[in-house]
């Protein structure tokens, strides 16, 4: 007979709902308790020798917290993926008791999929590279509401200024005025927001300098590595590094569908139906690879800054000759599948796909060299 507990936990912001699924097959809810240190200290030593306990919630917006807390009072914990929890059919009551109930029986009968929790430092590098996405949106925001703004009351710049270079920003500043003083005070203001914008994006990205200058020597060396495929410079192969952590946990399948960016199906019998991406995996991730897949709609060229960034990174010769094979590689695909219909959104999903593939061969050689 088993000696093992299962404890599932469904867990909020103040409270954490408990019950505890026995190796014996009790089932039984314990309640529920605040979603304080004290409070978790108190209830793993009510249900006994830890090696006997195992644990899960479900990811969420509390974070990884709970984690973290459990794992240094010696709990086995799993963070399990919401999306992937089993539900019956026609099941139309939800409490949190019924949660961790469920979560307390499928953990016990092995049902559940535990992702990757990422320790404390690489987390903080994921909040600050998402700080970053999130100023970036902001900033187009701030500048949507300034170029609408001009618009709509007639201002356009000379001819030859692009839109949000320095001599656009210069004509905006001394050269559109109002008559009436709230238009004036509304353009300080949007004006105002786009410059605020521009220094935070400024700020957070030699945050991220500065973090890059103290990862461990492997994840920065896969940052570096992953700057020898076109497309991806130092904030996108952080971000890629940040959201997947160690490269070695996938294959490569698995991770072009943990990147949403594998195909969804319908499939029976004789009958095989594909649909559209899946977007069910990792959004942050996904957005990255389709930006740095737009560059391989040109032709393989190595120069300007992609040369740069190989010569003064020192890559290996084994890196540099997988990133020019994916050139030649993506760059057919997307020809190929351009001349055979696609509008050009299929096609560099379809190579940002790939693209995940010739990431993985550098990211793993490159741990596999750590490990050696």
């Amino acid at each position: 007979m088993s000696t093992l507990r299962f404890v599932g936990l469904d867990v909020h912001a103040e409270t954490i709902a408990v019950c505890v699924a026995e190796g014996s097959g009790e089932v039984r809810p314990l309640g529920t308790i605040p979603n304080r240190l004290e409070s978790i200290r108190k209830l793993v030593g009510k249900l006994g020798p830890v090696k006997q306990l195992r644990t899960c919630y479900e990811a969420g917006p509390t974070g990884y917290v709970l984690y973290w807390q459990l794992a240094a009072l010696g709990v086995a914990c799993d963070v399990v993926a919401p999306t992937l929890v089993p539900v019956k059919a026609g099941d139309r009551v939800k409490t949190d008791k019924r949660d961790a109930e469920k979560l307390a029986r499928c953990h016990r009968a092995g049902e559940l999929t535990a992702v990757w929790v990422p320790d404390a430092e690489h987390e903080a590098l994921r909040d600050l590279i998402r700080a970053r996405e999130a100023g970036k949106k902001d900033q187009l925001r701030a500048r949507h509401r300034l170029s609408k703004f001009l618009l709509r009351h007639g201002r356009r710049p000379p001819e030859d200024t692009k839109a949000w270079t320095k001599k656009y920003l210069e004509w905006v500043k001394s050269q559109v005025h109002f008559e009436q003083a709230a238009l004036e005070a509304t353009l300080s203001d949007y004006f105002h927001e786009v410059e605020h914008a521009a220094a935070r994006i400024e700020r957070l990205e030699k945050a991220i300098d500065g973090a890059v200058e103290k990862m461990p020597p492997q994840l920065r060396a896969v940052v570096e590595g992953l700057q020898a495929l076109r497309g991806i410079a130092q904030i996108t192969a952080v971000t890629i590094v940040s959201e997947i952590g160690s490269f070695s946990r996938f294959e490569p399948r698995k991770l072009m569908g943990y990147s949403g960016l594998v195909s969804s199906e319908h499939s029976s019998g004789n009958r095989i139906q594909r649909g559209s991406i899946t977007k069910t995996g990792n959004s942050h991730l996904r957005r990255v690879i389709v930006e740095a897949a737009w560059s391989y709609q040109h032709r393989p060229w190595l120069g300007g800054y992609l040369l740069k960034r190989q010569r003064d990174l020192k890559l290996s010769e084994e890196t540099k000759e997988i990133a020019w094979k994916a050139q030649n590689r993506l760059h057919t695909r997307y020809k190929k599948l351009s001349a055979g219909g696609k509008n050009k959104n299929q096609v560099v999903t379809a190579v940002g796909r790939e693209l995940l593939g010739f990431i993985w061969s550098i990211a793993v050689q490159i741990e596999a060299g750590f490990k050696a």
